[in-house]
């Protein structure tokens, strides 16, 4: 399994609207070959931001790295450069391979 992740630094008057802006939009996920899930995580508040991340799990590095190259993800990313306003500079990435999972 490969576990990948974006984090975003989000004042707090603008949480609520990022939180729509992830509520209602389009994924496209399930469409994805190797597509197994996705939380969109809310954390604490440090430093004057809200801390969000995306955390989706694919079957394999190999599905994210389709999903990065698809139509779908242009699809779901088209609206990325208009929306920055609602978080501080551009999301963190952090991309793992999952060594141990336990169910």
């Amino acid at each position: 399994m490969y576990i990948a992740m974006n984090r975003f630094l989000v004042k707090p008057e603008n949480a609520q609207a990022f939180e729509a802006l992830w509520l209602n939009r389009d994924s496209h996920l399930k469409e994805m070959e190797g597509f197994v899930e996705f939380h969109m995580l809310r954390g604490p508040e440090v430093d004057g931001f809200v801390l969000f991340a995306s955390h989706t799990v694919w079957a394999s590095e190999e599905a994210f790295r389709g999903w990065t190259r698809s139509d779908a993800f242009r699809s779901s990313h088209k609206s990325a450069g208009t929306t920055g306003k609602l978080h501080e500079g551009t999301p963190v990435f952090e991309g793992f391979t999952t060594i141990q999972h336990i169910a």
